[in-house]
């Protein structure tokens, strides 16, 4: 059974004409089918679908990005790579069934993989944490991009979480702490790593893995600081005005390359990717193989100074920095006290004599 979205409405009258049509024993008894009339109609679907598709508003975008058929990260590592060798646990607290890891293997090349997974039922939903990551999940995340970067492994990571867990438990095992190290890990890594947000990017427990050499993105998937209903709420103070918040926010494909927060965007099949699973997991696979030609020439240094750029990068070509040469000027920024005392302390000659001019002004202050 197919679940349409609100704004699907007339295409699923007209399938459900459509269905009619193929059927032969319909409700009027045995009948011929009208394949001129079944291909019209299957023609009008896909244009309307084309169009509806063309047109969405960023509100609309993020009900598809979450739709519940959409292909999930365990749908794309169970396609895409072989040989998968899951491994678990962050060996401090426990397993985090929010997201698959482990080595793989993508056309006879050795990778690791990383996917959050939401789940495709109530049931996995729930042993998944829908997708909310926790800190063990980041901390087994680091542990193993670590691995990978000590063998000289590409990392894959699917991206597909609202956002990190925020529960009581999650807080006082660090989940804070855990996202801040997993975005310090994957700044540091000298392999390539390829970030795919295949849904829902979700404020920090996305950054957390997508803080990658490449980031690439679906169609149709979002990424945000906050969820639209979030935003509203609070700049609002209305969880009713979604759309209003999502357009603000700028959380599509479109507007994210613009900014150049991502790099690329993967094309869906017309009606999203859970139309045409087949179609947009193609469109994936070729994406990932030119993303890791592009690093193949690149040695480590070059690899980590290729992404320590891109990022440094981001938010200064809207007039903050004329031109590409001046993120060769963005050095931390000091004054003449913070350098004297950086002097007093790494040089012990000046330490001496600071020591020792000190001691002959409060000698003498006594004394007079």
């Amino acid at each position: 059974m197919k679940n349409y979205l609100n704004f699907e409405t007339n295409i699923k009258e007209l399938e459900a004409e459509l269905e009619n049509l193929k059927d032969p024993y319909n409700k009027e008894g045995l009948s011929e089918v009208d394949t001129n009339k079944i291909s019209k109609l299957q023609e009008e679907i896909d244009n309307k679908l084309k169009y509806i598709y063309a047109n969405l508003d960023p509100w609309q975008k993020t009900m598809v990005a979450r739709h519940e058929d959409r292909p999930k990260s365990k749908y794309f590592i169970e396609n895409i790579f072989s040989d998968f060798i899951p491994l678990s646990g962050d060996r401090y607290y426990g397993e985090d069934k929010s997201v698959i890891t482990g080595f793989a293997k993508f056309k006879n090349l050795s990778v690791l993989v990383i996917g959050q997974q939401k789940g495709d039922s109530l049931e996995t939903r729930i042993e998944r944490n829908f997708g909310m990551m926790k800190p063990e999940g980041y901390r087994k995340s680091v542990r193993l991009m670590k691995l990978a970067d000590k063998f000289n492994l590409p990392i894959i990571l699917f991206i597909d979480t609202p956002g990190a867990y925020p529960g009581v438990g999650a807080e006082e095992r660090g989940q804070a702490e855990a996202i801040a190290k997993s975005i310090e890990c994957c700044m540091q890594l000298k392999v390539p790593t390829i970030s795919i947000i295949i849904g829902e990017g979700g404020s920090g427990g996305a950054i957390a893995l997508a803080s990658s050499s490449k980031v690439l993105m679906l169609e149709n998937a979002i990424y945000s600081v906050i969820s639209p209903e979030g935003c509203a709420s609070i700049l609002w103070r209305d969880p009713k005005k979604t759309l209003e918040a999502a357009t603000a926010m700028k959380l599509s494909s479109r507007d994210l390359l613009e900014l150049k927060i991502i790099d690329e965007i993967i094309e869906e099949p017309a009606g999203g990717a859970h139309r045409d699973k087949d179609e947009v997991l193609k469109n994936v696979k070729k994406s990932i193989e030119k993303s890791l030609v592009e690093f193949s020439n690149l040695n480590r240094d070059e690899i980590l100074e290729n992404r320590k750029n891109k990022f440094l990068s981001m938010g200064r070509t809207k007039g903050l920095y004329s031109s590409s040469t001046d993120k060769d000027k963005l050095i931390l920024q000091t004054n003449i006290f913070n350098k004297l005392i950086q002097n007093i302390k790494y040089n012990k000659k000046i330490s001496i004599l600071v020591f020792l001019i000190f001691a002959i002004f409060i000698f003498t202050f006594f004394l007079t």
